[in-house]
């Protein structure tokens, strides 16, 4: 038994025939018509590692284009292998709403094998996991806990760190598919969305919406609990490009990276936000 076995709840019920419909949860904040960003990098992760993940090789980086609102109704996913290498191997992937494309990603495949010699520089200031008192180990799907460097305590209340300052998350996301098993780098893909929130989040809401996601690991992370740290937004005209960091309990072992685009007349406030955490404490994850 996997440590991830028996996810009661999950974004999507598996129809058969690479055929997925989205469960309630699964809506965006910026529109109920429309499937949350996590859910489809979750699902886009999920195909690509079942279809192509094998012979030893594991999944290092994972970029998804997120170029057309898949709706909450029906999707289909579609791989294929693009390159099959003795160290190397690609894959495509597309999610497709009444046969068309709203979604692509693109997976990076390499065979593991032994750090070469040397010393080499890394970030002296890594992320730290807030304390196990704060957020013991998780056994399901929770709200995320936040942290802002000028409000300095980890909580799940989102106002709290409605500010300009630094952020970061640490969550347990939602299985992809129900009652199904979700592995780690599916996992990784789903947090890893959330560099957008922390990269993006200033003292009057989220006005940027995400347009892709590329997610690059070093390993799979340990444990269900993963945490996103921003590491630098850039923004200009309405474009935005927002950097992170994946870590767990036992360090740092990925990087994220999002484009993104202005989306004021949505802006998501972090009151709007408190609002749908407690609608959900109160009525489950279902």
């Amino acid at each position: 038994m996997s440590e991830f076995d028996g996810d009661r709840y999950g974004y999507f019920e598996e129809l058969g025939g690479d055929r997925f419909a989205p469960y309630p949860i699964a809506a965006s904040q910026w529109s109920a018509e429309q499937v949350v960003g996590p859910a489809l990098c979750g699902l886009l992760a999920r195909e690509l590692e079942r279809a192509h993940g094998t012979d030893g090789f594991v999944p290092v980086r994972l970029t998804v284009d997120m170029f057309k609102p898949a709706p909450m109704r029906e999707l289909t996913v579609t791989t294929q292998r693009v390159r099959d290498g003795r160290r190397i191997r690609l894959a495509d992937a597309t999610v497709l709403a009444d046969g068309v494309a709203a979604a692509r990603a693109s997976v990076v495949f390499l065979q593991p094998s032994q750090e070469p010699p040397g010393e080499i520089w890394t970030r002296a200031q890594q992320p730290v996991p807030p304390a196990p008192d704060v957020a013991p180990a998780s056994t399901g799907p929770d709200a995320p806990l936040w942290h802002s460097d000028a409000s300095g305590e980890w909580s799940r209340v989102p106002s709290e760190h409605e500010n300009a300052s630094r952020k970061r998350s640490w969550q347990s996301p939602v299985g992809v598919i129900a009652g199904e098993a979700t592995s780690p780098f599916a996992r990784a893909a789903m947090a890893g969305e959330q560099t957008s929130m922390v990269t993006n989040w200033s003292d009057a809401g989220v006005g940027f919406i995400n347009t892709d996601l590329t997610v690059a690991l070093s390993r799979m992370p340990v444990g269900r609990d993963i945490g996103v740290e921003a590491d630098n937004h850039l923004s200009e005209r309405g474009i935005a490009v927002g950097t992170a960091t994946l870590f767990d309990r036992h360090g740092a072992f990925g990087s994220c990276m999002i484009t993104a685009v202005a989306n004021a007349a949505r802006q998501i406030t972090a009151s709007h936000l408190d609002g749908v955490i407690a609608a959900r404490a109160n009525g489950g994850a279902s």
